[in-house]
Formats: structure tokens, C-alpha cells, sequence
């Protein structure tokens, strides 16, 4: 429940900036309550909600569904509602849907999840009142590529991605890294996201002799992956 954890507190943050202020307030909070990141979404909920609970400060919850549409719809509804700050907004899709109408409407934005660098790096080209929780998309490639190569300095290990900028740079940077503590992954390749199983690639894994296996792209694709890699044994 890391991420309710998260949410909780910058809600908290949030309540004390607005703390001196007479007149009730309301915040806004943007969550995928649908589609595949679901779960998540109802951490920021349950979060959200905890925070709130303590103060009385009432919420304007809206469903992005980590989608473009979500997030111009949630930002509308915001706007509606005189949301005083919006927090949320896991998918930089919905983030930067929203980001221009709530820039109009004077709202300040706090993503606790949506990673593009982009976001607040131009904030002054685009004058979108985005700040930002969570780590930038160059952190997590960094962050993922020093851990790993300690943890696995001594394991047969793979590296592959689903093509995207996202997952080659996430794949790239590992394997730029472990090129460089003199570490070569006994496999490399680019596989096809979306496919209802990856028995193929998990076959060509297990000939490599991969152990362990990074992979640049979304959970949906490593869970079927997981599931051919048990199924094979």
C-alpha cells in the first residue's frame, strides 16, 4: 500500500498549504478506478480518502483511466467543481490531457506517478503547474540499472524490451551500465508487446540459460510472459 501511503501524504501536504484558509475547500484527485491499472488507482483512493478523513476537507474523486480522454474529462470535472489543487494522475496520458485546462483554470497539479521527464522540465515553455512526487522517467532507468547490477553481478541475466521509447531506454540503460562493470547478459532481443502468450520468447530465454530477466515494457506483458515461464516450467 505504498502508494496509499504516498497519496496520504501529499494530500496532507497539500491540507496544511490551505490550512490557514476560513472557507471550505475542495481537492481534486485523479485516479485510474478503471481498465488495468485499476489497483493502483484505488490506492490513491483509499489514500485520498485517509487523508481527507482527519481534516474534513472535502474531495472531487474522478476516474482518468489512465487515458487522454480520462484525463480531460477528470480535469473538466475539477475545473466544475473549484478544485483548489488536483493530485493523482498516474499516466502521463491523462496528466497531460489535463494539464492545459487546468492551467486556464488556474490549478496547480501534483502527480504522484506519471514519470516523463517533460512534465516539469518545460514547465516554464508551457506553463503548466505541474510538480511532481514520484521519480522522473531518468531516475528509474538509473535507480533500476545501479541495482541490478550489484544483484546481478553473478547471474546469467537477460535484457529485453517491447520497442517502445519507454522500455528500450529502460533496456538501455541496463545494458549500458552492465557493459560497463564488465557484465554481459547472456541474452538480448526485442519482443512483440500484446501478444496473448510469449511462449516463443520465454522458450529462447530458457535455451540462453537466462535466470533472471529484465524486461523494458508494461506489466501486462511481463504477467503473460510469468504465466508462459511457469506453464514451461
Amino acid at each position: 500500500m505504498r502508494t496509499a501511503q504516498a497519496i496520504a501524504t501529499a494530500l496532507a501536504g497539500l491540507l496544511l498549504a490551505f490550512g490557514a484558509r476560513a472557507e471550505p475547500f475542495t481537492i481534486g484527485v485523479a485516479a485510474p478506478l478503471s481498465g488495468p491499472s485499476e489497483l493502483l488507482g484505488r490506492q490513491v483512493e483509499t489514500g485520498a480518502n485517509r487523508a481527507a478523513a482527519t481534516s474534513g476537507t472535502e474531495l472531487s474523486i474522478a476516474d482518468d483511466a489512465c487515458t487522454a480522454e480520462g484525463g480531460a474529462a477528470a480535469a473538466a470535472g475539477f475545473v466544475e467543481a473549484d478544485v483548489k489543487a488536483a493530485i493523482g494522475f498516474l499516466c502521463t496520458e491523462s496528466i497531460e490531457a489535463a494539464a492545459p485546462i487546468l492551467k486556464d483554470a488556474g490549478i496547480p497539479i501534483l502527480t504522484v506517478g506519471a514519470r516523463t521527464e517533460s512534465l516539469t522540465e518545460q514547465r516554464a515553455r508551457t506553463g503548466w503547474p505541474v510538480f511532481r512526487l514520484g521519480p522522473r522517467g531518468d531516475d528509474e532507468r538509473n535507480a533500476a540499472a545501479a541495482i541490478l547490477t550489484r544483484l546481478w553481478k553473478d547471474e546469467l541475466f537477460a535484457i529485453i524490451d517491447d520497442g517502445t521509447i519507454y522500455g528500450r531506454e529502460l533496456a538501455e540503460t541496463l545494458r549500458a551500465q552492465a557493459e560497463q562493470a564488465a557484465l554481459k547478459p547472456v541474452f538480448v532481443d526485442t519482443f512483440r508487446p500484446g501478444l496473448d502468450n510469449q511462449i516463443a520468447l520465454v522458450g529462447r530465454l530458457r535455451r540462453a540459460g537466462a535466470t533472471h530477466v529484465f524486461v523494458g515494457g508494461d506489466a501486462e506483458d511481463v504477467a503473460v510472459m510469468g504465466r508462459d515461464a511457469n506453464e514451461m516450467g
